[in-house]
């Protein structure tokens, strides 16, 4: 793969320009079979040959666990090699290894410095090869890009002369070069502005409808040395001017400087996340909309499912899970594409793993970053916050439901695609989480303490609070019991003897319903054992037990007797109600609330929640001009003023969740864990007026699943059913018994 090559860099400091390794090399006289380029960089790459770029991917090799292993590409290039002289160019950027990353300036986390590693491989027709790998006879050269950075943008000058700074020298990298695992990244789909127009401050601001994740690609023509300057925005203010200080220290800023004939400037080594773009200096006075494309990047996925319905809000709601998706699955699964973070956050991850895989075949992106979760944990079994692990501030946070990834996707993930492989290299991970919690804290069965997140972002410890007020330990003690329970069920489907664990889980249900639990309900409060540590603020200041997510993660999880639910379930909707049917759920709850409802028999009140269209609801932000999902609920309150600067992402996926309510329950399509990945499934749609229809299908490896139903005279649903050869079904239709479905199309 890579024959001969060594690591090279720069013999003078690139800083943060991008700088190019180049090599001249002659193909001998004789017909060439075939010609294939492996590459990987400390940093981002882009290779060229003979002046063409190499392949369609950007923002190669990616972004995974870089002190543990790097990703190789390797292109076929046998069409673009020709016979006497020819030239291999490879520019490297700073990219996520070298950047800034995580928060504020100078995080170096993996390196201070870029490296490059290729070899280019000729085969002949008479079975003799040759390799041009990369060494210290590379020169390197700087390059029209005088600065680039994941978070700060990318300045590009034309004309900039390009100079020679000497050969290659050699570089250590520690690490393991590893094959493409993850999808390659990819420019996705081009968007026309919708607006331009100059803001309350004369701002030129370019509209292009829809916050997403990629760069701006413009095409001009002027004069030589002429400047432009473009920020990055998601929003407008109250006033209809540019904001873009939700970004933080992010400057999301691109220069370009014109080379005098006709130019394209787009970013080469890093990528925004917006909606607006603000030209702070333009050569001229307006703008032609045809010069201008946004392009989305993300990892090139295949999209497996659809939905439909006939209220638009909802149809908007799906829209934006879409987008917020595309969003934040450029090569692992970010929380936001924007700010200064835009990191692997596994609380987020987990919550909408399901809904993701409903949307994309998500089976090869998640085996590349589930084993960087392996390899960041611990040897004590504990899972960061953050994967890969790019945070030197709080970077030994470890927090229920975000450690919880480890245990959660690799189950929906199994339940979604089926790969036994894929569970089998996960349960390692699975077990070593399991017994971490099984062995922190104070109480054996518990996880008591610790410097968790909670149900980060509720709103009922207040609007202004990023905890929420569920006992941190209630909700750190039942996702012990849930992860414990995903492990034996992974573990059964591979034929492993799970007792051990299925003991441990009885044990840890019946501790929590001893210290949670009174009579059936959760008890109102707990001891308070403030959690501090030095530098960060006091956590858990709040303790409650009986709160719209507590309720929801013991029906849930099935942490209560079977005669304790109607009274729990009663109480979790006497909560809404108290609360004008709204929920007042964060992170931890909401992925969950709308299933307690549903199999508890308050499908009603789920509905009710879905259509809620005050805040705190999904339908807020569509009210209000969202086109992705929203961080906080009311990130834009309803006087137009933010709810933050420092914590306000427009473009964050968590609350996407809901959608695997909407294709489980209100379409009724679910996967079984006797037979995943479509190979039967259970179909329970749950019509509602108040959605009009519902057409939903996913397109699995046996064909595609569809439900559509809709109301017919006299309030009757008809329901259209498609069910893909060699799967088969239980149909259960609203007030009747199941039916088993063999393969075919039914009408109901």
């Amino acid at each position: 793969m890579l024959k001969n090559a060594c690591w090279i860099t720069s013999p003078r400091d690139a800083g943060e320009a991008a700088y190019r390794y180049r090599k001249t090399f002659t193909v001998a006289g004789k017909p060439l079979k075939k010609a294939t380029l492996s590459a990987s960089s400390v940093g981002v790459y882009v290779a060229e040959l003979n002046g063409a770029r190499v392949g369609d991917a950007v923002l190669a090799p990616g972004w995974t666990s870089y002190k543990h292993r790097i990703q190789v590409q390797t292109y076929d290039v046998t069409d673009m090699i020709r016979a006497g002289k020819n030239q291999l160019s490879i520019g490297v950027g700073q990219g996520w290894a070298v950047g800034c990353i995580g928060y504020g300036r100078d995080n170096h986390y993996t390196a201070d410095h870029v490296s490059l590693i290729a070899a280019l491989t000729l085969t002949y027709t008479d079975g003799t090869a040759e390799t041009v790998a990369t060494g210290e006879d590379w020169e390197v050269e700087t390059s029209p890009i005088l600065s680039t950075d994941i978070y700060m943008g990318e300045t590009v000058d034309l004309t900039a002369p390009v100079k020679t700074v000497g050969h290659a020298v050699k570089d250590s990298v520690k690490t393991r070069l590893i094959p493409q695992v993850g999808e390659w990244i990819r420019e996705q789909e081009r968007i026309a502005p919708i607006a331009v127009f100059r803001t309350p401050k004369n701002e030129l601001v370019v509209d292009f409808g829809q916050n997403m994740t990629g760069y701006v690609e413009l095409k001009i023509h002027a004069p030589r040395g002429a400047r432009i300057v473009m920020h990055h925005g998601e929003v407008l203010d109250r006033d209809g001017n540019f904001y873009n200080a939700n970004y933080r220290s992010s400057k999301s800023e691109n220069v370009y400087i014109c080379s005098g004939d006709d130019d394209v400037f787009k970013p080469t080594y890093t990528f925004q996340g917006f909606r607006y773009i603000h030209l702070v200096e333009f050569p001229y006075d307006t703008v032609d909309p045809a010069s201008l494309r946004a392009i989305a990047v993300h990892s090139d996925m295949k999209r497996t499912g659809h939905f439909v319905c006939g209220n638009e809000k909802i149809n908007q709601l799906y829209h934006n899970i879409i987008w917020g998706q595309k969003s934040n699955y450029l090569d692992i699964p970010t929380d936001c594409p924007q700010r200064d973070e835009r990191l692997g956050w596994t609380g987020d991850t987990q919550v909408f793993c399901r809904t993701g895989a409903i949307n994309y075949n998500t089976a090869k992106f998640f085996r590349k970053w589930m084993g960087d979760v392996a390899l960041e944990q611990t040897p004590e079994g504990a899972v960061k916050g953050v994967v890969p692990a790019a945070l030197k501030r709080g970077d030994t946070r470890i927090s229920a439901a975000w450690g919880d990834v480890a245990c959660v996707v690799p189950w929906e993930i199994y339940l979604a695609f089926g790969d036994k492989a894929d569970l089998r290299r996960c349960i390692p991970t699975m077990k070593k989480w399991v017994e971490y919690m099984h062995h922190t804290g104070p109480a054996e069965f518990l996880w008591l303490g610790g410097m968790h997140y909670g149900d980060w972002l509720a709103m009922d410890a207040g609007e202004d609070s990023y905890v929420g007020a569920t006992s941190n330990d209630l909700i750190a003690s039942a996702f012990f019991a849930y992860s414990t329970s995903l492990l034996v069920k992974a573990g059964e489907a591979l034929g492993m003897d799970m007792t051990e664990y299925r003991t441990l889980y009885r044990n840890v249900r019946q501790a929590f319903r001893d210290y949670f639990m009174e009579n059936g309900m959760p008890k109102a409060e707990f001891p308070l054992t403030e959690v501090t540590r030095p530098g960060h603020a006091p956590v858990d200041t709040v303790r409650r037990g009986v709160t719209q997510t507590a309720l929801t993660l013991i029906l849930h999880f099935d942490l209560c007797e079977e005669n304790e639910r109607p009274a729990l379930a009663a109480k979790l909707v006497e909560l809404i109600r108290e609360n004008g049917n709204r929920m007042t759920t964060g992170f931890v709850g909401t992925p969950y609330l709308l299933h307690a409802l549903s199999e508890n028999g308050y499908t009603d009140v789920a509905y009710t929640l879905l259509m809620q269209e005050q805040n705190p609801s999904w339908l807020y932000s569509v009210c209000h001009g969202a086109t992705t999902m929203w961080e906080h609920w009311n990130s834009l309150k309803e006087d137009g003023s933010f709810w933050s600067t420092d914590m306000n992402s427009f473009n964050h996926y968590a609350y996407g969740a809901v959608f695997d309510w909407i294709f489980g329950v209100a379409c009724g399509i679910k996967t079984d864990p006797d037979a995943p990945a479509y190979r039967h499934i259970n179909i329970a749609p749950h019509p509602d007026r108040c959605l009009g229809f519902a057409d939903a299908s996913i397109d699995t490896a046996y064909g595609t699943v569809r439900v559509h139903w809709y109301y017919k005279e006299n309030d009757r649903v008809a329901y259209e059913i498609d069910i893909p050869n060699g799967t088969t079904a239980t149909l259960t239709l609203p007030g009747a018994a199941p039916v088993e479905l063999q393969a075919g199309s039914y009408l109901w």
